[in-house]
């Protein structure tokens, strides 16, 4: 399942084609940035339906990049910076690597957008 765009009523639209960015990867950029996020949060600011979002927590929770502890009715996610990333292209790169890039992205995104769209303009 790819990233996902809103329809007029609400339900997320699957995205066609490939992206750079996996949604696992987004889903942590965003816990991450808030580390007590909702399910539902996480979903509309990955654009993603929510049961997409359990499960990725649930594979990242799984394989030790994410551990939660339940604080009344919220959840208070844990990443695991050290965890060397899964695919052998990779190896010896860091969670906090990742982190690292996609945060830079989403600062400059947010910061500069109206370079961004003079530069899509040009493009």
């Amino acid at each position: 399942m790819d990233g996902l765009s809103e329809s007029q009523n609400g339900v997320p639209e699957p995205h066609t084609g490939w992206t750079f960015v996996t949604n696992h990867a987004r889903v942590l950029a965003v816990i991450a940035d808030n580390h007590n996020a909702r399910i539902r949060d996480i979903a509309a600011r990955c654009r993603l339906t929510e049961r997409a979002v359990q499960k990725i927590i649930s594979d990242l929770e799984r394989d030790g990049y994410l551990s939660h502890t339940r604080e009344g009715r919220s959840n208070i996610y844990e990443i695991d910076p050290s965890k060397v990333l899964r695919h052998p292209a990779e190896a010896g790169l860091t969670v906090a690597s990742l982190l690292s890039l996609l945060v830079q992205d989403e600062e400059h995104r947010t910061t500069h957008p109206d370079d961004e769209r003079q530069r899509q303009r040009a493009g």
